[in-house]
């Protein structure tokens, strides 16, 4: 529980009064909570959002349904479900709106369950809704062994692309290349412009899946496919590019925003099609979510700290 704004060490589990259950909501016996950055900052009190003390951070679940309110009608104890809250997850029960809840293949780990609510479906929408790709097309993934990145590759090679992938360094392009991608280029050692080209006999990539911004956009550019889509995912280099809107029009290309946390509130219609489109990736074992590390829910100040390190690869889960 976070009573003060504090360094990730100092967090520690509290027995608590459970969270009252709303006619519009269900409880959650919570198997597998995910880890991100932003639980980070927000106990630090670094976050956009700065909810009023105390609070419980963690805002991916899976679970079992322990019971539903009156209102939300359809769920029953023990149906196993995964949703993205907005607070609450690292605990051993957690009420969500029934709406934000969904059904888990039975195939799919409650741990696996936890990695997905973010990262895969920023990566869906992107590919399927916005680009989209194309079976048999180059897909060029940038900062591949990321969360979005690594999730990026699984999804392009489930829809039948060829996937170029970029990370800097052979550990992070053994995680690109576990996760499907059929080239690997590390940026650190070459020009992936030139690679690119190399790759697809000059006609460049036809999508380009950018989480990195900066310098990385631009050049980006120099090795995209006539009709090509860029995707602008985020600005992990801290840098916003302007684009030159003549290398726009010379290659009949599209620059494609993606902002998925929008979604909710502006088609939030989508967002079961998203997560039915997830699903059955999974089923036919196209995407697999990289759980990389898992701790008790007891340790979840050092989990934290973990994942502040920037030395973790893939997603931490706690277990309660």
């Amino acid at each position: 529980m976070v009573d003060r704004w504090m360094d990730p060490e100092d967090l520690a589990v509290r027995e608590i009064d459970p969270p009252p259950l709303r006619e519009d909501a269900i409880r959650i016996a919570v198997r597998a909570a995910g880890c991100n950055f932003s639980d980070v900052l927000m106990a630090k009190g670094e976050y956009q959002v700065k909810p009023p003390f105390p609070f419980v951070p963690g805002g991916e679940v899976a679970g079992t349904v322990l019971e539903a309110g009156a209102g939300s009608p359809g769920w029953k104890p023990g149906d196993r479900v995964l949703t993205r809250c907005a607070l609450g997850g690292f605990a051993e029960e957690v009420v969500v709106p029934a709406r934000a809840a969904y059904r888990m293949p039975d195939t799919m780990s409650f741990e696996a369950g936890a990695a997905l609510p973010t990262v895969y479906p920023t990566s869906y929408a992107a590919l399927v809704w916005r680009a989209p790709l194309a079976a048999g097309e180059t897909l060029l993934v940038h900062a591949a062994a990321g969360g979005v990145g690594r999730a990026a590759v699984q999804i392009g090679k489930a829809m039948g692309a060829r996937v170029i992938a970029t990370a800097g360094g052979p550990d992070k392009l053994e995680i690109a290349r576990r996760a499907g991608a059929d080239v690997l280029i590390d940026y650190r050692e070459s020009d992936f412009v030139d690679h690119v080209l190399d790759e697809t006999d000059g006609r460049g990539a036809d999508v380009i899946y950018d989480p990195v911004g900066g310098e990385t956009t631009d050049r980006s550019l120099r090795c995209i496919a006539w009709n090509g889509r860029l995707l602008v995912i985020g600005f992990a280099s801290g840098t916003i590019p302007g684009i030159r809107l003549n290398r726009v029009l010379l290659k009949n290309i599209s620059i494609v925003g993606v902002h998925w946390s929008a979604y909710p509130e502006r088609e939030p219609a989508r967002i079961g099609e998203c997560f039915e489109g997830l699903f059955e990736m999974a089923r036919r074992g196209g995407i697999d979510p990289l759980v990389s590390a898992r701790y008790p829910l007891e340790e979840a100040g050092r989990a934290l700290q973990a994942l502040a390190s920037r030395r973790t690869v893939g997603k931490i889960v706690l277990v309660p």
